[in-house]
């Protein structure tokens, strides 16, 4: 985190660690705000990667799953970068301001991924660097979300991944009552005290939860390279074109969309364990329970009690319904509703 912005954040309450915020004093109430009311959260669990120079759509086009072309100054899009295997190396958020992309992954991965996008430069007119503590990224969720984005920036997006710019900034819509503003450090301060006034300051794992309970994968390290980035619904969430050209893992992706039939899909869940779940635990059924039938993408605290998360697992396993965290005997995952509905075969 840019010292500058903690040393803002700190007197505002903040509790950092490892560079995120992790309450501003009660967790439990800023997740059952989080729940029933709306919240101003700091994103710094989450690095920023720059793409700036004049073939830099070019590039990003030749390795990243979605239509960069479709990526504008109105435009977000959710994408990933695969390993040759198709493999998932990185969930990215994207978005444009002026000429310059900016591609949101967790800050645990920025410096590696980083290195990696520099690599693949080679002799193009592109320049890849990290702007983490550039760019300061807000997260407002809740009832009055929209009305305060509209109020305090004069902007109303209609549609989810719509993006508005303004001064020093911009602002993405990625659902009805859930925003992301991107800004500079004395426009991000100036925004968090007017939107503390009616939002509630919130930690990262409020966020973490917010983007879990929108069936939104995102890759940590403990997950990379275990997914085809259909079994995270990611293909259902809008994060792929199937009409581009060649990508690192493209023949994977469409080989599995064109001619495979889906075996993994990625679900939300609740469980009661005395232990929190991670990215990166396995999951047991009764179908099969000497062998793991999935793993934990994303986990989180959930509003009075127990933890919520998302799996990736055997459909075959989420059908039984009876499917446990770490082992056989485990903590039993109760199945919840995602906001997307599954295409039919």
């Amino acid at each position: 985190m840019n010292q500058e912005w903690q040393n803002f954040l700190t007197p505002q309450g903040a509790q950092l660690h490892e560079g995120a915020v992790q309450h501003f004093g009660n967790l439990q109430a800023e997740l059952v705000t989080a729940r029933d009311g709306t919240v101003l959260c700091d994103l710094s669990q989450f690095g920023t990667l720059k793409v700036t120079g004049e073939e830099a759509q070019k590039f990003l086009q030749n390795l990243l799953s979605n239509d960069i072309n479709a990526v504008n100054n109105k435009t977000s899009q959710l994408s990933s970068f695969n390993s040759p295997k198709g493999r998932m190396v990185a969930s990215l958020l994207i978005w444009q301001q002026g000429t310059d992309y900016y591609l949101q992954l967790p800050r645990s991965l920025t410096a590696a991924m980083h290195k990696k996008l520099s690599m693949y430069v080679l002799r193009s007119k592109v320049k890849v660097s990290d702007a983490s503590d550039e760019v300061v990224c807000l997260g407002l969720s809740g009832k009055n979300a929209a009305t305060l984005v509209q109020q305090k920036l004069n902007v109303a997006l209609e549609q989810d991944w719509s993006v508005a710019q303004f001064d020093n900034g911009s602002v993405l819509r990625l659902a009805e009552n859930r925003y992301q503003i991107n800004a500079t450090i004395p426009e991000a301060t100036k925004l968090w005290v007017d939107l503390s006034k009616d939002a509630k300051a919130a930690g990262s794992p409020c966020w973490d939860w917010l983007t879990i309970r929108a069936g939104i994968p995102v890759v940590t390290p403990p997950t990379q390279e275990q997914f085809v980035l259909q079994m995270t619904n990611l293909d259902i969430l809008g994060g792929v074109s199937f009409k581009k050209g060649c990508y690192p893992g493209q023949e994977i992706v469409a080989r599995t969309h064109y001619l495979g039939k889906q075996k993994r899909r990625m679900y939300l869940a609740h469980a009661e364990s005395a232990t929190a779940p991670v990215a990166g635990n396995e999951l047991f059924s009764e179908d099969m329970p000497a062998q793991a039938c999935g793993m934990v993408m994303n986990a989180s605290a959930a509003p009075g009690g127990g933890f919520d998360l998302l799996g990736v697992m055997q459909i075959s396993s989420h059908e039984s319904q009876h499917v446990n965290l770490n082992s056989a005997q485990g903590a039993k995952l109760h199945f919840l509703p995602l906001p997307y509905a599954f295409p039919s075969d």
